[in-house]
C-alpha cells in the first residue's frame, strides 16, 4: 500500500480549498438572492451566474486541495479531457439544481429535486476528478465512506438551495457560506478518506499532465473568475436601489416639466 498525504503542502491547500468554496457559495448565494427579485432575461442571467459561481467554487475546491494530494512510490498525473468535463458536469448540475429553485412555484418540491440533483451532480463531479488521477497503481475505494460523502454532497446541496430562497441578509449570506464551504470541504475530504492506492512502481511514464502544469493555472483562472465576478455583483445596484434611484428622480422630472 502506498502511503497517502492529504495535506502535502501543509495547511496551505486545505486552508485555501476551503476559501473558495466560501467564496464560490457567497457570490452563488447573493447572485440567487438578485435573481428572485428580478424578473424575464434578468432572472435568467442571474441564475446563470450563480450556477457558474457555485460550480466554479466547488469545482476549484477540489482541485486545490488535490494539489496537496500525494502518493509515495509514485507520480500523479490527471487526464486533461476527463478533468474538464467534471468542471462541465459541475456546472450544468449546479444550473439544473439553481434554475429548478429560481422558476418552481412548488418551492418545497423544487428544493427536495434540486438538492438531490445538485448534490449527486457534486459527487459525481468529485469522483470523475479522481478518475482523471493516473498513477502507477490500483485505487480503491471504502464503499461506506463513498456513500457518507455522497450524503454530505445532498445534504449541502440542499441547504445551500434553501438558503438561496431564504436568506436575504449580506451576514446571514456570509454566515450561510461559511457553512456551505465546510460542507463542501468536509464531503471532499471524507471522500478522499475512502481512497485506497496499491501502488506497483514502475519506470514507465504516466499518461496526463502534472498538477502544476494543468490544475494549478485552471484553478488560478477559474479563482480570478471569482474574484471579478464578485467584484462587479457587489458594484451591480440592487432592485431596491434601482427603485429608490427612479423614485428619486420623478419628482425632478415632474419639477422640470
Amino acid at each position: 500500500m502506498g502511503h497517502l498525504d492529504h495535506a502535502a503542502l501543509g495547511w496551505l491547500t486545505p486552508v485555501l480549498s476551503y476559501v473558495m468554496a466560501c467564496i464560490g457559495a457567497a457570490l452563488g448565494l447573493r447572485c440567487t438572492v438578485r435573481a428572485l427579485g428580478a424578473t424575464g432575461r434578468s432572472r435568467r442571467n442571474w441564475l446563470i451566474t450563480a450556477a457558474s459561481a457555485i460550480g466554479t467554487g466547488i469545482w476549484t475546491m477540489h482541485f486545490v486541495a488535490m494539489l496537496g494530494f500525494s502518493v509515495s512510490g509514485t507520480d500523479i498525473r490527471y487526464d486533461v479531457p476527463l478533468t474538464i468535463v467534471s468542471l462541465l458536469v459541475a456546472m450544468i448540475v449546479v444550473c439544473a439544481g439553481v434554475f429548478a429553485v429560481g422558476y418552481s412555484k412548488d418551492r418545497a418540491r423544487a428544493l427536495f429535486l434540486g438538492g438531490l440533483t445538485t448534490g449527486l451532480g457534486v459527487a459525481s463531479m468529485h469522483y470523475l476528478g479522481m478518475a482523471a488521477v493516473r498513477l502507477h497503481g490500483d485505487v480503491k475505494y471504502d464503499p461506506a465512506l463513498v456513500g457518507l460523502s455522497v450524503l454530505i454532497a445532498v445534504v449541502a446541496a440542499t441547504a445551500a438551495l434553501w438558503a438561496a430562497l431564504n436568506i436575504k441578509s449580506p451576514v446571514a449570506v456570509t454566515v450561510a457560506s461559511l457553512i456551505m464551504g465546510a460542507a463542501v470541504s468536509s464531503m471532499h475530504y471524507t471522500g478522499m478518506f475512502s481512497v485506497s492506492v496499491r501502488v506497483s512502481p514502475s519506470g514507465a511514464a504516466l499518461p496526463g499532465a502534472t498538477a502544476m502544469q494543468f490544475i494549478f493555472p485552471l484553478a488560478v483562472g477559474l479563482g480570478s473568475y471569482l474574484f471579478l465576478t464578485s467584484a462587479f455583483v457587489a458594484l451591480s445596484p440592487t432592485s431596491g436601489e434601482r427603485e429608490a434611484s427612479a423614485s428619486a428622480q420623478r419628482p425632478v422630472e415632474s419639477v422640470t416639466r
